[in-house]
């Protein structure tokens, strides 16, 4: 979770770098096929179909070295993936390109939301379990004594 997180917090940032610093200008890491602009969502969606495959036929999930090591790289890929395929969600959602538009706003709604989702799984289950045990020891304490 960590490092799925880290990368796909860190994919985002230096994504929406390169986008903000070429706006004006023309962007070297465009690609264009067939006078068609391939967005950088595709990368992201054939990333997480890899990473996606990858888990099916349980590639890195052994407890050799290697194994880890590869489980690592597909946590990486995948939090890589997310992050650009999140960051054009508007894309997905109104099927033009408003990245730049008040609709592309949706995009950094859905990088919130996955983002919290990634974040909780990280943290959330120490905490979470952290308040439970509190909140049991707060409520034994409250319950009327048998009499």
């Amino acid at each position: 979770m960590f490092l799925a997180s880290l990368s796909f917090f860190l994919t985002f940032g230096v994504t929406r770098v390169i986008t903000h610093a070429y706006r004006a200008s023309t962007d070297p890491f465009q690609l264009w096929v067939a006078g068609v602009h391939v967005h950088h969502l595709v990368w992201g969606i054939l990333l997480l179909l890899l990473v996606g495959y990858a888990w099916l036929v349980q590639v890195g999930t052994g407890m050799n070295g290697s194994s880890l090591r590869v489980g690592r790289l597909t946590a990486l890929l995948y939090g890589a993936g997310a992050a650009l395929t999140l960051d054009e969600f508007a894309l997905w959602l109104n099927l033009e390109d408003v990245y730049w538009e008040r609709e592309g706003r949706a995009s950094l709604d859905a990088i919130a939301l996955f983002g919290a989702l990634v974040s909780a799984g990280l943290w959330g289950g120490p905490f979470l379990r952290a308040v439970t045990r509190r909140a049991r020891r707060v409520l034994r304490r409250r319950a009327p004594s048998p009499r």
